[in-house]
């Protein structure tokens, strides 16, 4: 198994930057996610580390020998790194048994090795009773498990995903994450996983790499990405809630207090009197007749055991609250403010 050092990294395509000035590391055995919008870099930072594109500037260091530079490129076969494609990519030709064993084949191992190694990828993704079968006579999970067994098969240093769930339905690919956990688990190689969808990074991922704009704007646990954001894009990308601006501020001895919507509220932050903005999740507002701010309901949406309110405020800033209790649209309602995150925004 093996990390990744990334510094300095940048892809260039037509005189556009895909990729800026990109230096991070994934630690050895992490299951990482690269999260973010269309067009924001991920697939382009997943095919570097492929070794599928050559950067235009910085280097790729997987394990103790760089991969990658501007001006030299380990090809993709060397670098001991599984791959799995949206679209499966399996043979169609070929039964699941020659799928998974096709990557020893290649490397021309022993038929007993072949055997023992394939059997033992069969049985990890549960596909020992496949084992037979053509592609197209599997359903859209199983191929996907086919495609993961292939990685598994030849013990890769780390396995690179993109968009992996992508053609399967809801239901599908709810029971998918848990293969792709438990994959992750029994193995234990690095895994960097392609996806716009942040439920599936938030559910997966030791660690989220949320990009835009060819940058990594912030690189942290789900927790953390959640509950204390860097910046504004991060705060309205990751999770439900609304970033509103702060008029002042002011630092006692041990809280911090913000004037928010016209409410002097308390709130937490790392950058203390500098903060400029705060992000309001629905966990921040409760109903209360007392509230620090009225607000007219202006749609309903239920979440099965609660509801989710999607107000706007007396001074028409939209805002989200759950609540057990159903409210009509139109009602008008008192909000209370608890102790939102707040943060400095350049």
């Amino acid at each position: 198994m093996a990390d990744i050092n990334i510094t300095s990294l940048g892809k260039v395509f037509a005189g556009t930057p895909a990729l800026q000035d990109i230096t991070t590391r994934f630690e050895d055995g992490e299951f990482i996610a690269l999260l973010g919008p269309s067009g924001c870099g991920k697939t382009t930072l997943l095919r570097l580390l492929a070794g599928f594109d050559m950067p235009s500037s910085g280097t790729i260091r997987i394990g103790a020998r760089d991969v990658a530079t501007a001006t030299n490129m380990v090809p993709p076969e060397e670098r001991n790194i599984g791959f799995v494609f949206q679209s499966y990519a399996l043979w169609p030709h070929m039964s699941v048994r020659r799928n998974v064993s096709y990557p020893l084949e290649i490397r021309k191992l022993t038929k007993p090795e072949i055997a023992a190694q394939t059997d033992a990828a069969l049985a990890a993704t549960g596909l020992t009773e496949y084992a037979d079968r053509m592609p197209s006579d599997l359903s859209g999970g199983q191929r996907q498990r086919v495609a993961l067994a292939r990685c598994l098969v030849s013990a890769p240093d780390a396995v690179l995903l993109d968009e992996p769930l992508a053609n399967l339905d809801v239901a599908l690919r709810a029971s998918m994450q848990a293969v792709f956990t438990d994959f992750h688990k029994r193995t234990g190689a690095t895994m960097v996983y392609v996806t716009h969808d942040q439920a599936e990074a938030m559910a997966m991922a030791d660690r989220i790499a949320v990009m835009n704009q060819g940058l990594i704007q912030q690189f942290d646990t789900p927790q953390t990405l959640y509950e204390r954001p860097k910046n504004r894009f991060v705060a309205e990308f990751v999770g439900r809630g609304t970033v509103v601006p702060v008029k002042a501020v002011e630092q006692g001895e041990n809280q911090l207090h913000a004037h928010v919507l016209g409410a002097r509220i308390a709130v937490e932050s790392e950058a203390q009197s500098q903060v400029s903005h705060v992000c309001l999740r629905p966990e921040n507002l409760a109903i209360s007749e007392t509230g620090d701010l009225r607000a007219k309901v202006a749609r309903v949406t239920y979440l099965g055991g609660k509801y989710l309110l999607e107000t706007v405020s007396s001074c028409g800033t939209r805002l989200l609250a759950e609540t057990r209790a159903k409210f009509d649209v139109g009602a008008q309602l008192g909000l209370t403010i608890t102790t939102p995150w707040a943060f400095s925004e350049d």
